[in-house]
């Protein structure tokens, strides 16, 4: 049976450029960064969980939430192939419950945190509103996209964002959790424009305080799918002198 079940649902992924160096000392045991056309990427992701399952069993009121999560970009040499996944800086979500499970069972970087979302549409487009609360303020993401969705081109800077099947966390100096999560491919919407209002600083710390001024190298949007989380490891590697 499967860990978790779950929905993944229109996906606001901000995308920006980040010196590897910051990384490397969030980056797991036996991982290596994923690079895509000389470029390591950090990403800002909202979405909605809807339809949640832990081990097939709907838990009160943790059904449907949002989720707000900064993540980089890894792969994996093994048995002759790369397997390509992420590893989560801070995930935020609204119910304790949540963080107590991912915490514990998966040694994740999960906050609870008070979050609402809006939807709405204009005659052509649609709008999503994401926020989440911080010692009193209120961070957002804004997106505003057309209302088709296209295929994700097949070496597009979207596949490499969208295309990671497998989680990783760093539990020690010696020791990394691996996860698969699976879904088919996603579709994207053109998004025409966007707004932020986060302390990236105040909630990442200050080796992300970098972004705060930075300029996205993309905003996407995905419709999202059903997904589900699967097959954890334990991954240790001794270091002998």
């Amino acid at each position: 049976m499967s860990f978790l079940n779950a929905q993944w649902k229109n996906l606001a992924l901000i995308n920006y450029e980040i010196n590897p160096q910051v990384l490397e000392k969030y980056l797991p045991v036996g991982t290596e960064l994923d690079i895509w056309k000389g470029k390591c990427y950090v990403s800002l992701v909202g979405f909605l969980f809807k339809e949640t399952k832990v081990l097939g069993i709907k838990i009160p009121f943790h059904v449907d939430f949002e989720e707000i999560n900064l993540r980089f970009y890894v792969k994996r040499f093994e048995n002759g192939e790369w397997k390509r996944g992420v590893v989560f800086i801070k995930e935020i979500v609204p119910k304790k419950a949540i963080t107590f499970i991912a915490n514990s069972l998966y040694n994740e970087h999960y906050e609870t945190r008070k979050m609402r979302h809006a939807n709405t549409e204009t005659e052509n487009t649609k709008i999503f509103n994401y926020q989440w609360k911080v010692n009193g303020k209120w961070n957002t993401i804004r997106l505003e996209t057309q209302k088709e969705f296209k295929e994700i081109e097949i070496d597009s800077e979207a596949e490499f964002i969208t295309e990671h099947y497998f989680g990783y966390t760093k539990y020690n100096e010696n020791t990394t959790f691996e996860y698969e999560v699976k879904h088919p491919r996603w579709q994207q919407a053109a998004v025409k424009d966007f707004m932020l209002k986060v302390d990236f600083g105040q909630n990442y710390g200050n080796d992300f305080a970098v972004l705060q001024n930075a300029v996205p190298v993309s905003v996407l949007f995905a419709k999202g799918s059903k997904i589900k989380v699967e097959n954890k490891k334990t991954l240790r590697h001794e270091y002998q002198l």
